[in-house]
């Protein structure tokens, strides 16, 4: 009768540490999900950071362009209007 207990016990102790392995492999597997959704996540956050950056440089140069222009369309005024002095003078 001892033997039989001590089988008995043996095998629900298997039976305990086989479900509780299932359980860990069940568990590692929904963790693998959930790092490879995150850094699917992390990505797609990347990718619309770096899109919104090269808008706001583009932005940014549009705006320097801009400005240059008009400066040398200024200077360029200012030269005509200082010739224009110059032979007004002779």
């Amino acid at each position: 009768m001892r033997k039989i207990a001590l089988v008995a016990a043996a095998a629900a102790g298997a039976l305990t540490l086989a479900a509780c392995s299932e359980g860990t492999e069940d568990s590692a597997e929904a963790t693998m999900e959930n790092a490879a959704a995150d850094t699917e996540a992390n990505m797609e956050a990347m990718g619309e950071g770096v899109e919104d950056a090269t808008a706001d440089a583009e932005a940014t140069m549009d705006e320097g362009m801009a400005e240059a222009g008009a400066e040398v369309e200024e200077a360029g005024a200012e030269m005509q209007d200082e010739a224009t002095d110059e032979t007004a003078a002779q």
